[in-house]
């Protein structure tokens, strides 16, 4: 617990102050007062979360943590288990639709092992944090021990503080792979936020009618079985969730305390961002929400975090791929910042009055 301990204890508020300077900058660039909309709120944020004046996002990094999970024993996913181990390697030979858009974004891919049910074969690439092979399946019994839930926070928050240490990190997105855990994601966010879990239940990879009806009785024999404590974010990672999930909510910790702005993904990466925020309110403003996912309970997700997507383009896929589209918005809106002309200096006449 000794990581986690100081991990919370060292997050700090963002700066007010230079989000208030960085706003009369905006006000002064050539163009209408709040014109780029969002894109200034974007700028504003990210100057508030890093402390600097003149940010530069240079060092773009998504972590994409995968993780079996025991549930996927009640038929849950349309897919079989096996997929996670070999969408890992798919990620490690750069053939996955992350790597594609990072790519294209330049940024990087960590690939981490959290909990693959296969031991993978050796990658100069892969980051092996394995908690174990595979929770247990959450509909009968926890999905793993809290000491194994702080486990994986900790090794989140391990993987984040390595790559800082040898390469450096300006931003970062968050990316899943885990066959059935929009089952896990579903139960945390449920209970987090005391929704139904009907409302906050999809239909992950694309499960029929008769799916989906199976997965919410799993879930909610899960939430019976296992009483997960909504107020106690550690008991409900151990009793419902998995090791990505936690290994994502360190690596949202870590990054908060190093004032690294936070792009989370979908479903599953904001399942991590409520742990992380229970965990320490203050985080809830380092974040930053990439898009709505096609996913039934994500917005309810993201209503209860406070958090408006930058994009809806009814993607489903997780991995990290809305958090390369949201990595690439963030950039842009500091180069506004940055290189944008003020009046002044542009010699541009003011609006009257």
């Amino acid at each position: 617990m000794e990581t986690l301990r100081r991990t919370l204890e060292e997050i700090k508020p963002v700066d007010v102050q230079l989000m208030e300077e960085a706003q009369k900058r905006l006000d002064n660039l050539t163009k209408p007062k709040g014109s780029l909309g969002r894109l200034e709120e974007l700028a504003r944020r990210i100057v508030g979360i890093t402390g600097k004046k003149k940010v530069f996002l240079d060092k773009k990094v998504i972590f994409t943590m995968a993780s079996d999970h025991g549930v996927a024993e009640e038929k849950v996913s349309l897919f079989p288990q096996e997929v996670t181990a070999q969408m890992v390697e798919n990620f490690l030979r750069g053939g996955a639709a992350i790597n594609v858009l990072a790519r294209g974004v330049g940024a990087k891919v960590v690939v981490v092992d959290m909990g693959v049910a296969k031991k993978l074969p050796s990658h100069p690439n892969l980051i092996v944090k394995k908690i174990g092979y595979g929770t247990n399946n959450m509909s009968r019994g926890p999905a793993m021990s809290r000491q194994e839930a702080v486990e994986s926070v900790e090794a989140g928050i391990e993987v984040l503080e390595r790559k800082l240490k040898t390469e450096g990190v300006d931003i970062i997105g968050t990316g899943d792979m885990g066959i059935a855990n929009t089952t896990s994601s579903s139960a945390i966010i449920a209970c987090i936020t005391g929704s139904r879990v009907e409302d906050v239940t999809g239909r992950g990879t694309g499960i029929d009618d008769e799916g989906i009806q199976n997965k919410i009785k799993v879930i909610k024999r899960a939430l019976r079985v296992n009483r997960p404590d909504p107020e106690d974010p550690l008991d409900v990672l151990a009793k419902v969730g998995g090791y990505e999930i936690g290994g994502l909510a360190g690596c949202i910790l870590a990054a908060a305390m190093h004032r690294i702005p936070v792009v989370i993904d979908g479903f599953i990466s904001t399942a991590s961002a409520l742990i992380a925020v229970k965990l320490c309110p203050l985080v809830r403003d380092y974040l930053i929400a990439a898009h709505r996912s096609a996913e039934k309970g994500h917005q309810i997700a993201l209503g209860y975090l406070d958090q408006r997507p930058l994009l809806d383009l009814s993607m489903r896929l997780g991995e990290g791929t809305g958090a390369a589209l949201g990595i690439a918005l963030c950039e842009l809106s500091v180069k506004i910042l940055n290189e944008m002309a003020t009046f002044e200096e542009a010699g541009v006449s003011r609006e009257n009055g």
